[in-house]
């Protein structure tokens, strides 16, 4: 079961090369988080080996992947890979999958005829593999003719959804333990994606718990740090992250007609960037993480700024997450 209720945790972000991955997975574990996730994008360091990796050097704190795209492995040796990681390190794994983003997996030849049958059939799949369930399906996407894995999880670990948008958000609800929603994810967004889960929860078999895990950026200090960072981040596929704000009409106003990244960051307000980013003084993000809590985001993970050393992201996220609990 994985629902977190006032959890604090980081994300290693994909610049950092797999030499600098245990150092940092340790220290995230010693700065008392709760959680330390590692992504998988194209075509920077895979998950399975980072997340592996750091669950052989760390030995109390949570590991996430967040998120393998669902088209990328046959979901039985993604099935294989997640239950082994479970046996090896019992409830400290925690399994996401997505889409994967759509021009990546064109190149690589696996973009699916519906992203999300491919989607909510690898989740069911993989979900009753890691069991020990002996599965054949004829999907859209999914195809196993009396699948068994030999060795399945005692535990089975969580799966969770990296997803953003409404069809997707009620896949999740129905196939997942939890739902992953992207950089910006302000409090206004959490409310409107929990809605989006509600009908997949009320489906029959859907897990029996949920928990939303939120990523943003972390500009402990300076606000004006996230700057460049968060106009980064609004990309077009973020616009349903940021409708909710009550600055919505005017921001999606400038991310339409600013040409550039940098012409965008410049017309951020500075009182945007305490929405769209977890910055400030250490009062103002510990308010601002649990107004994310209170929203219905049990897992909150703290995004260091790529710019910048990623030793002072995790060293400000302990701090955050110690002054939330004291």
């Amino acid at each position: 079961m994985y629902a977190p209720t006032t959890s604090v945790g980081v994300r290693i972000n994909r610049e950092q090369p797999p030499s600098r991955l245990i150092e940092l997975a340790r220290q995230a574990e010693d700065a008392g988080l709760d959680e330390v996730w590692l992504v998988e994008d194209c075509f920077w360091a895979a998950g399975i080996a980072t997340v592996a990796t750091a669950l052989a050097a760390t030995s109390t704190i949570k590991v996430g992947i967040g998120v393998l795209p669902a088209v990328a492995r046959n979901p039985a040796i993604a099935a294989m890979e997640i239950a082994a990681l479970a046996e090896l390190h019992p409830g400290r794994l925690i399994a996401g999958f997505g889409h994967g983003v759509a021009s990546w997996m064109r190149q690589i030849g696996a973009y699916p005829a519906s992203p999300l049958a491919a989607l909510e059939e690898t989740l069911v799949a993989v979900r009753r593999l890691v069991a020990g369930e002996r599965v054949s399906m004829s999907g859209r996407h999914v195809h196993l003719d009396e699948v068994e894995l030999v060795f399945p999880a005692s535990t089975p670990p969580p799966l969770v959804a990296g997803v953003r948008r409404p069809k997707s958000l009620a896949v999740a609800g129905a196939t997942a333990d939890g739902t992953i929603l992207a950089e910006p994810a302000p409090p206004e967004y959490v409310r409107t994606a929990l809605a989006g889960i509600a009908p997949g929860r009320a489906a029959a078999g859907a897990p029996p718990h949920h928990a939303v895990v939120t990523y943003n950026w972390l500009a402990l200090g300076d606000p004006e740090r996230a700057r460049r960072t968060v106009a980064e981040s609004l990309t077009p596929g973020a616009r349903v992250q940021v409708e909710g704000l009550p600055f919505a009409a005017e921001l999606l106003e400038l991310v339409d007609a600013a040409a550039t990244v940098d012409e965008l960051a410049a017309g951020l307000h500075p009182e945007w960037l305490q929405s769209l980013a977890i910055c400030g003084d250490l009062d103002h993000c510990v308010t601002a993480v649990r107004s994310l809590h209170e929203a219905g985001s049990g897992s909150v993970v703290l995004l260091p700024l790529p710019e910048e050393p990623p030793e002072r992201g995790i060293e400000d996220a302990g701090r955050v997450a110690a002054a939330l609990r004291g």
